[in-house]
């Protein structure tokens, strides 16, 4: 990993390791054989994933906010119109299928992180819940929010 990154040091990557030691030129009996021993290698030796960003990134921690905001207003306008389309109109049923929508959410990257790179249990169920909670939250306000909407088109 030492030789990647003096190798490829002006360039972002990510490494998992321990890699299966084989080149990029390697042939299909190759990466089959190399496969075949990384059980071995997985015992023997540290595993993790590395992201490799070389000196010089800049720090732009206002953009990162930003991205995330985006992200999850994203994500918000997204249940919304979804909660906004259905013939549910109980307060139970919105905030539930928000609910539901979040889990699916929630579910669909973090298990996979935590299955396939060992993130941390309590990092992957915490975050999990942030993402639920979040969704839950966008229910109730997209309820209430369609509820007074509802309520000036009938009065009307």
């Amino acid at each position: 990993m030492q030789r990647d990154a003096k190798q490829y040091r002006d360039q972002t990557s990510l490494y998992i390791f321990p890699g299966p030691g084989v080149g990029k030129n390697a042939t299909r009996e190759e990466k089959n054989e190399a496969m075949n021993h990384m059980s071995e290698k997985m015992a023997a030796n540290p595993s993790g994933i590395l992201m490799y960003h070389p000196p010089g990134r800049p720090f732009t921690f206002i953009k990162w906010l930003g991205i995330e905001f985006c992200t999850e207003l994203l994500q918000a306008i997204v249940l919304v119109s979804v909660l906004a389309q259905t013939r549910i109109v109980s307060f139970a049923g919105r905030v539930g299928l928000a609910l539901i929508i979040g889990v699916v959410a929630a579910v669909t990257t973090n298990v996979s992180y935590w299955n396939w790179y060992s993130f941390p249990s309590v990092y992957t169920a915490s975050y999990m819940l942030i993402q639920i909670v979040g969704f839950l939250f966008v229910g109730v306000v997209c309820y209430a929010a369609l509820a007074e909407a509802r309520s000036c088109s009938v009065k009307k």
